[in-house]
């Protein structure tokens, strides 16, 4: 493998060394460190990395990689932020287990880091962003779901928006409505309460007034009336509507490809440890969850194009955007990844496995 020192970037100098989060955002097709304020906030016009370090059960330190990228990120900062992805990873000694991150998709372990959310703004650092307290303050409406780990969505700003199913934030400059669907569940209506609290803090200096709308309730006198009046008045509203972003990828028997020189072969035979060479790199699509396998001897170029592939790989299939993509060194296989193998030793894992990692909320 060639030697750290050629493929370390200045940003990522001393990483990993003790417990915690730490965030770079591409800038100008380089990696830049976050201030620690701005954890949490994710701009959807831009690419980040995170690395999360925690302790195993012996005192090594174990690594995740997740490379998020927003919706309106460009292909080549998108591609940019996984290659620094693998960079980042040899300055570690080449074990982290790595994550792709897209925006309204992420893992729950991702989200698990940022309490009690993530929040997606507009802009990006190509298109000037302001910071939002610098803004004009502008109404925004969120859809909040999830019971432990929170997914937060900004809508558009209409009744249409609306349904009976979810729980939403309205964030006015004065006031933060929440509006519960009716059929919404209790842990949920819990969890946005959570956020008005954190969106009240950070962009309100804790001072706005927090406001509590039932659905089919109204009351024109009260925080409903007035909820209702930013909408043009009250009316029913509809269904909820499933789009693409909804579509749940399907599981299926896992299927290993090897990758050379960027080319995806398949592998034919039963699925056993023994096919897995270390100076190569694999596939193993399983659907709802591409791996990408790393042979430790594997020089960094390689690891490159191999996760290039993977990403050619889902585009060509045009697998729903929540398909998860993971690369693993060997080694330092997940149990995810390990149970697609008949012949794999129960309790084979090395320290980077899964049960070194303490349980994540949701994983």
């Amino acid at each position: 493998m060639s030697s750290p020192a050629k493929v370390l970037d200045p940003a990522f100098q001393g990483v990993g060394q003790k417990p915690g989060t730490e965030i770079w955002r591409i800038e100008n097709f380089q990696p830049v460190p976050l201030p620690k304020s701005d954890y949490g906030k994710f701009y959807m016009g831009d690419s980040y990395i995170v690395l999360q370090t925690t302790t195993s059960k012996g005192g090594s330190y174990l690594y995740d990689i997740h490379f998020w990228i927003g919706k309106d990120t460009t292909q080549d900062e998108a591609g940019t932020a996984a290659i620094k992805t693998i960079e980042l990873d040899a300055v570690l000694g080449g074990r982290a287990v790595q994550h792709r991150e897209l925006q309204g998709h992420e893992s729950d372990k991702f989200l698990s880091y940022f309490k009690p959310c993530i929040i997606p703004l507009e802009g990006g650092i190509a298109t000037g962003f302001k910071k939002p307290e610098e803004e004009e303050f502008e109404k925004r409406l969120y859809v909040c779901r999830g019971k432990r780990v929170v997914r937060l969505k900004q809508v558009p700003f209409a009744r249409s928006s609306l349904n009976h199913d979810d729980v939403f934030i309205l964030d006015t400059q004065n006031k933060i409505y929440q509006f519960n669907g009716a059929n919404s569940n209790i842990q949920e209506r819990a969890k946005a309460l959570e956020v008005i609290q954190f969106l009240k803090e950070k962009y309100h200096d804790g001072t706005c007034d927090v406001a509590i709308v039932d659905d089919g309730k109204l009351d024109t006198e009260s925080d409903s009336g007035e909820f209702w009046v930013l909408f043009g008045g009250f009316a029913p509203i509809g269904k909820k509507v499933h789009n693409e972003d909804d579509l749940i990828p399907e599981t299926y028997p896992a299927k290993l490809y090897s990758i050379t020189d960027g080319e995806v072969k398949i592998v034919e035979g039963e699925l056993s440890k023994g096919l897995l060479e270390n100076n190569k790199c694999y596939l193993l699509d399983c659907g709802a969850e591409v791996f990408v396998w790393v042979g430790r001897v594997t020089q960094v170029e390689d690891r490159k194009a191999a996760s290039q592939a993977a990403e050619d790989f889902v585009g060509s299939q045009q697998r729903p955007k929540a398909t998860r993509i993971t690369r693993v060194i060997q080694g330092y296989e997940t149990n995810s990844f390990k149970a697609n193998f008949d012949s794999w030793p129960a309790g084979s894992t090395a320290p980077g496995g899964e049960e070194g990692r303490g349980k994540v909320a949701g994983t």
